[in-house]
């Protein structure tokens, strides 16, 4: 009520304001019951409230802008802010922020009738139980001022890392082959036994691809032609970027200026974003405990 006088006290005043609300069910509201509200000092509750949506707006702000309630709930624990979930909602309603949404994917892969296809390893299971078990990969479009260009995606299923990827104006073999040295380079180890698998496009049957993922030791696994859930993990990354990151940041002028972002996006999505599949944790982090639990073990083991 105090805030219905304050939207139209400069054109009715204070006093006809209460007056006519006297007849109605809010008659309780007195003219000096309102300047009393408006002198009374904010409760500790308005106050830790305030502090927490500049908290919510930063932290927001630093995520591109993408993070739900329970992303958010968990990103403000991290830095030492606990508060109920159901409070941070109620504030980023009041702020008018909101968790990103998804549209659907776009294929851009189109299968060789002719070549030998490899079998589908994965059979729509997208687990790993460490890094460098399972890599899925998959392409996708985006509209710039300047036309269509093509980005190329590796992901490593156990952390959600991506580990390489690779943006051009064209759909040839070149764009996920240079997407998998990127992968392969980052690694720096040999990858025996790593199952890759993407859908049945030609560029990831073409024998210069399939070539480079024997001279690494790595399996190719393909998908049904045809059968999106087959790939589902990798399309639904890309969802998430382009979700993300194309369509919240667009339109895009050049191509040099969608790699510049995709450069710091990438970089974000592996250090700093939180993953639910993992445990609301960053890739990086997923990794690093890996390993560090590996190392226990094996220490363990030779004492």
């Amino acid at each position: 009520m105090i805030r219905f006088v304050d939207e139209h006290r400069d054109r009715f005043g204070v006093e006809p304001i209460v007056g006519v609300l006297r007849g109605t069910d809010a008659g309780f509201l007195s003219v000096s019951g309102y300047y009393a509200a408006k002198t009374r000092p904010p409760s500790a509750r308005a106050v830790a409230d305030a502090a927490l949506c500049e908290q919510i707006t930063v932290v927001h702000q630093a995520n591109y802008d993408v993070y739900g309630v329970r992303k958010m709930h968990a990103a403000l624990r991290r830095v030492g802010v606990d508060s109920g979930r159901d409070r941070v909602a109620r504030l980023m309603r009041a702020l008018g922020l909101h968790g990103v949404r998804r549209g659907r994917p776009k294929r851009t892969t189109i299968a060789d009738s002719a070549a030998a296809r490899p079998a589908d390893l994965v059979r729509r299971q997208f687990a790993a139980g460490k890094p460098n078990q399972l890599w899925v990969c998959d392409m996708t479009y985006i509209r710039t001022w300047v036309g269509f260009c093509y980005l190329a995606l590796v992901i490593d299923v156990y952390p959600r890392r991506l580990v390489g990827w690779a943006l051009t104006t064209h759909l040839r073999t070149d764009l996920p082959l240079e997407a998998l040295e990127m992968a392969i380079w980052a690694r720096n180890e040999r990858l025996d036994g790593l199952i890759h698998h993407s859908d049945a496009g030609s560029q990831y049957t073409a024998i210069r691809y399939t070539d480079a993922l024997a001279d690494v030791g790595a399996l190719p696994s393909i998908g049904s032609v045809g059968d999106s859930y087959d790939n589902a993990l990798a399309e639904s990354t890309i969802g998430q970027i382009k979700a993300e990151l194309i369509h919240r940041r667009g339109p895009w002028r050049t191509i040099e200026q969608l790699e510049y972002a995709l450069f710091e996006y990438i970089d974000w999505w592996n250090h700093r974003r939180l993953h639910g599949e993992i445990g609301m944790r960053t890739p990086a982090e997923a990794e690093a405990t890996h390993y560090a639990q590996t190392a226990l073990l094996t220490e363990a083991g030779t004492q």
